[in-house]
């Protein structure tokens, strides 16, 4: 019996772009041998095209989903190569599955998410499934990331661009009124819109306000005019600076798109919704994810395509 080794897996597993622990299983029931393990996971439906593998999947769609009672939230990135197949019915649906799993999932990290059994078939891993649907699509397709939420407040949700953006928004409150499910929609737009990196101030680190309090005194002493200014008058610049950037990171601290008088901030208008309905509202948290945010994108050259092919004919 041949020795598997964890090169011959990752080999096998960048040709087929079957997962782990199905390439090693493959080579165990092949005896190392490299071309019947491709078989192998062809014949079981588990093996995309060798070049798949390779490729970027950088488009996709983002997928939420709430259990009725607003307590429990999950948000899926699903990658694939093109926008043409993102916006295919066939994975449009299986993209809404894998929320259902990430729903129910009891995973803490990706790894763990891909090898519990599939929702739809408790015989296949969710890799499993995922191999299986890229050999059906014609595509490299990716489970990028997941994440779950609980609480004992109330979520909701908002998809952007017909799942280009999803946010999950979570509320700290005891009601689940129509006007405060609307108020969670409407800071999920915001969080769409505006892209914030954190909830509130206490979740700024110290240690970032004085990297940005550094970089800001090093603009100040390479300007000429500014650096010669009292220390006093510098700090107050810097201190205003610091104080903008804030209102323009922290999501309750920005002004809400809607308000009327283009001063409120998100933080007072949920506050407002609070009165309106006669309990106390607030931000709690929030997730945002963008399809492909972070990832190198293959940029294709039609022309440079066509004279390659000539050149090669």
């Amino acid at each position: 019996m041949a020795t598997i080794t964890a090169a011959m897996v990752k080999e096998l597993r960048e040709l087929t772009g079957a997962g782990m622990m199905d390439c090693k299983k493959a080579l165990n029931e092949t005896d190392g041998d490299k071309e019947k393990a491709i078989e192998f996971l062809r014949e079981k439906g588990l093996a995309a095209i060798a070049k798949k593998a390779n490729r970027i999947a950088a488009e996709g769609l983002v997928a939420t989903v709430l259990s009725e009672d607003h307590k429990v939230g999950a948000i899926v990135e699903v990658n694939s190569e093109t926008d043409f197949v993102a916006k295919n019915a066939e994975f449009q649906a299986y993209v809404a599955r894998v929320a259902a799993q990430a729903l129910a999932t009891s995973a803490a990290t990706i790894e763990e998410f891909m090898a519990e059994a599939w929702i739809d078939d408790a015989s296949l891993t969710v890799e499993q499934a995922l191999s299986q649907k890229i050999a059906v699509i014609g595509e490299k397709l990716s489970i990028r990331r997941f994440e779950k939420i609980t609480t004992d407040g109330v979520l909701t949700t908002y998809i952007h661009g017909g799942g280009k953006i999803g946010v999950i928004v979570e509320l700290a409150t005891d009601s689940t009124a129509e006007a405060v499910l609307e108020c969670g929609k409407n800071v999920a737009m915001q969080i769409a819109a505006l892209k914030p990196e954190y909830t509130d101030r206490t979740e700024v680190s110290a240690e970032y306000i004085e990297h940005e309090k550094s970089i800001l005194l090093a603009q100040i002493q390479n300007d000429p005019k500014e650096s010669q200014k009292p220390e006093k008058v510098i700090e107050g610049m810097i201190s205003g600076r610091i104080n903008k950037m804030l209102k323009d990171i922290c999501l309750v601290d920005q002004v809400y798109v809607k308000a009327e008088d283009g001063k409120q901030t998100v933080g007072k208008y949920v506050e407002a919704v609070g009165k309106e309905v006669g309990t106390k509202v607030a931000v709690k948290g929030f997730v945002r994810f963008e399809t492909g945010e972070g990832m190198e994108k293959k940029e294709e050259n039609f022309a440079e395509e066509v004279a390659k092919q000539m050149a090669g004919n």
